[in-house]
């Protein structure tokens, strides 16, 4: 093993504070893939239940439409200024829609918990709004990278 893979190892987060990370954060960019195989990043709102991230995109933007075309796509959600306190997350794998587009309230087993999550997350409510705007993308991720910079010995 080399010295990068131990220090990787060393300041990677466990489950727990991944998960407790996921929960607090609020914003995270999404990279997708354009039809050229150009990049595009965006900023989205997310809930994260302990095994998959939960996207709320427009489902007239140019990620919905890449996505569609292309489900592959990696996340990023970090936090920190100064360079001891950086940590963060980069989720990847393959976006899937779940509910209906764009979504309007239908009844959907697969999204009461993340649209409860999102709703208290963002608006603070029991139930989420729908606005027939947006719709909901799930990533369970292929693989998963994290960091934190606060565990480097200082």
């Amino acid at each position: 093993m080399t010295d990068t893979q131990r220090r990787g190892r060393r300041i990677m987060m466990t489950p727990g504070e991944l998960d407790a990370f996921l929960a607090e954060q609020r914003t995270c960019r999404v990279a997708t893939v354009g039809g050229d195989g150009a990049p595009h990043v965006g900023a989205l709102w997310f809930a994260w239940d302990g095994a998959a991230l939960w996207l709320y995109s427009i489902t007239r933007s140019r990620r919905w439409t890449q996505i569609r075309k292309d489900p592959r796509i990696a996340v990023v959600v970090d936090d920190g200024h100064a360079y001891g306190e950086l940590r963060g997350v980069e989720l990847s794998g393959r976006a899937e829609c779940v509910g209906e587009a764009p979504r309007t309230g239908e009844r959907c087993a697969e999204l009461d918990a993340p649209e409860r999550l999102f709703a208290g997350k963002y608006f603070g409510m029991t139930t989420m709004p729908h606005d027939g705007r947006h719709a909901w993308l799930r990533l369970t991720p292929d693989s998963v990278v994290s960091w934190d910079f606060r565990k480097i010995p200082g």
